[in-house]
């Protein structure tokens, strides 16, 4: 089975998959090499003497995902807002601040549990954190 290696994907003008390709005489993993000569990529068995010439310059793609924290999302002037409620039972772990407002999250992902997020109500500490 050979992948293909796709070149640049027109939604976001980034390169595409980039898969692995196979040698067609016997079957081993081929790897990128560049032919000094003509000065083109190729792709080469190092089981046998296959060889072909790369359908694009790109052979690998590193995709870095970024998981943002909510809690930095969480802004520090809710602690105004008259709507939301009010405890005291969940002391500040920064400053021990006896009061702090609490909501939950409107979380996009089904998966995840019901979770309560906090603000010291202390105007100079407003710590966020979660159980």
């Amino acid at each position: 089975m050979s992948a293909r290696l796709a070149g640049y994907d027109s939604h976001n003008d980034g390169p595409g998959f980039v898969g692995i390709r196979f040698c067609q005489e016997c079957n081993n993993m081929l790897y990128p090499k560049e032919d000094k000569v003509k000065k083109v990529l190729m792709y080469a068995c190092r089981n046998c003497d296959y060889q072909q010439c790369a359908d694009s310059t790109c052979i690998y793609v590193n995709k870095i995902m970024h998981e943002i924290d909510e809690l930095t999302h969480i802004v520090a002037d809710v602690i105004s807002d008259p709507t939301l409620p009010r405890t005291e039972e969940h002391h500040c772990p920064e400053c021990s601040h006896h009061e702090a407002v609490f909501f939950q999250a409107q979380t996009r992902r089904a998966e995840e549990e019901m979770r309560l997020y906090y603000v010291c109500t202390n105007q100079h500490c407003c710590h966020r954190w979660t159980e």
